[in-house]
């Protein structure tokens, strides 16, 4: 268990560092194995990330990303994060984006594409960006929900879990599918972006108190032999 911590001035200061981080985990993994396995978050304070690292020249077509979590949704829906992410890497030609869901969004079928896909995609990340809820769940791994206990097993067989929100949040009122806690850790670098003073306090009692059903994201900064990079910014 470690957690190393970079405060910036601003959002933007956060969103340069942060890219400059992933360009570096892309580059050394394209060194090391000539190719990069990235898992991406949602949400708002992440994209401008993203968008640096597109504008940034790499051998993309040796590039593969796929979201943390994305909603069962389809793609044309403004909330998918697929969609997002891949309007966010237009700029870098060639690289690969996997979704996590079928193209019509049907939560079931899209369970199957996922864990489907990352059969096909085992390597440990190379990078993993993560961001925290104010009830402290990441990804889609939401305190409350039926799901959430298979999906924190570290032994779980499988990579991929359909997660209901209970209750289901207002701003996105929709099934998800989410990478579990094991396969999340499976990285070479993780990354967890918080912003503002709420979250802040949230973070604070996380990693206080190791109880991962109330708090999903202290599983992540309890877990042995994990190192997270602490990114936030007011």
């Amino acid at each position: 268990m470690a957690w190393i911590e970079h405060d910036y001035a601003d959002t933007a200061a956060l969103t340069a560092a942060v890219a400059g981080h992933l360009h570096a985990a892309c580059a050394d993994a394209l060194q090391a194995r000539g190719r990069a396995l990235l898992a991406l978050a949602g949400g708002r304070t992440p994209f401008p990330i993203y968008r640096a690292l597109a504008a940034e020249s790499m051998p993309w077509s040796d590039i593969v990303a796929m979201p943390g979590d994305d909603r069962c949704v389809a793609h044309a829906h403004a909330a998918s994060n697929v969609a997002a992410l891949r309007e966010a890497f237009a700029a870098a030609d060639g690289l690969r984006i996997e979704a996590l869901t079928v193209a019509e969004g049907d939560a079931q079928a899209s369970l199957r594409h996922a864990r489907d896909m990352l059969a096909r995609n085992r390597d440990a990340f190379d990078a993993v960006v993560l961001g925290m809820g104010e009830d402290a769940h990441t990804a889609s791994l939401f305190p409350g929900a039926e799901a959430l206990p298979a999906a924190m097993t570290m032994d779980a067989r499988e990579d991929a879990f359909l997660v209901v929100p209970d209750p289901l949040p207002p701003e996105a009122p929709f099934p998800r599918i989410t990478l579990g806690l094991a396969r999340l850790l499976r990285a070479r670098g993780l990354h967890l972006i918080v912003t503002g003073a709420r979250k802040r306090d949230v973070l604070r009692a996380a990693q206080a108190t190791h109880d991962p059903l109330r708090m999903p994201i202290s599983a992540l900064l309890h877990a042995p032999d994990a190192t997270v990079h602490i990114h936030w910014s007011p």
